[in-house]
């Protein structure tokens, strides 16, 4: 159980933290944002639902080991693809700590990469989770820095069309953030032009000239829909994050926001409704030509 000092302790650095933001990020936040709606496809729901969830080694803020709550939390969201992080134990021999025929039988939704241990679900703790009827491949990713983190590279043929999707959990230290997303944008460039989503816990709440998120412009955005996602109690910064290349992918995004999902762990997860690729198209045209202009 988090103590009632710990979360004021929280608190106060995060107020102290607003004093060095900008007036629009201090605002979002404060507020309290849960959603983002683009303005010319904020109403459209025929596309894939996309989520991003750090499950925090199954462990909630109750201090309780509960994989099947983390479970419900994802039913409860009810995405076409899922990204996770902290599955397995971060030492030893790594093991998994979600059961994938409980997961299967529970949501419907499988890993689309086997790990290399054969105990791992996911890689460096990630892990992609898609309909069993999807094709799907991947490739892993090792990540630079002083601790050890990886992504994954994953190529969907989902029914609404081509996707790709790089998942990843990046670093404590802003240095390695930097170097880690130079990576992942090399990791953005399909040979079938495919739009590409990126997500994951970024744990990178600062959208200012020093974020490690600017490396990401101007290929990923929208960069300024920023939702607190935790402390899922008090949800103050917003280190989960989903964005896109083309922008104009994202129709919206929300933090689910829900009582199982604020206890189950740490995290808030964070969903994002994509348009259909053969929507997109005519909007990549547009895109074009405002940029020549």
């Amino acid at each position: 159980m988090v103590k009632p000092h710990t979360m004021r302790r929280v608190r106060d650095t995060a107020m102290d933290s607003f004093r060095n933001m900008t007036p629009e990020v201090a605002s979002n936040l404060l507020s309290k944002r849960r959603s983002y709606h683009a303005s010319e496809n904020g109403a459209r729901d025929d596309g894939p639902l996309i989520a991003s969830y750090n499950i925090h080694k199954c462990v909630g803020l109750d201090g309780q080991f509960d994989p099947d709550r983390i479970m419900e939390v994802i039913l409860e969201i009810d995405p076409d693809v899922i990204a996770l992080q902290e599955v397995d134990q971060r030492f030893g021999k790594r093991n998994g700590l979600l059961d994938p025929d409980k997961l299967e039988r529970q949501t419907g939704l499988v890993p689309v990469v086997s790990s290399l241990s054969g105990r791992s679900l996911g890689w460096h703790g990630n892990v992609v989770l898609a309909r069993k009827d999807v094709s799907a491949t991947a490739q892993r990713l090792l990540l630079p820095g002083v601790e050890p983190r990886g992504a994954l590279v994953v190529d969907l043929d989902l029914a609404t069309g081509p996707l790709r999707v790089i998942a990843a959990h990046l670093g404590l230290l802003r240095r390695c953030r930097a170097l880690q997303a130079r990576i992942l944008l090399e990791a953005a460039e399909p040979e079938d032009d495919r739009p590409v989503v990126l997500l994951g816990d970024l744990n990178e709440w600062r959208l200012g000239p020093r974020s490690a998120l600017r490396e990401l412009e101007p290929r990923f955005g929208p960069l300024e829909a920023a939702m607190p996602s935790f402390p899922s109690s008090y949800p103050l910064w917003a280190l989960d994050r989903v964005l896109a290349s083309p922008q104009s992918l994202i129709v919206s995004l929300e933090v689910h926001d829900t009582a199982l999902a604020r206890q189950a762990s740490d995290h808030l997860p964070l969903k994002a409704r994509m348009l259909p690729s053969d929507c997109l198209e005519p909007l990549l045209d547009e895109e074009s030509l405002t940029s020549v202009a």
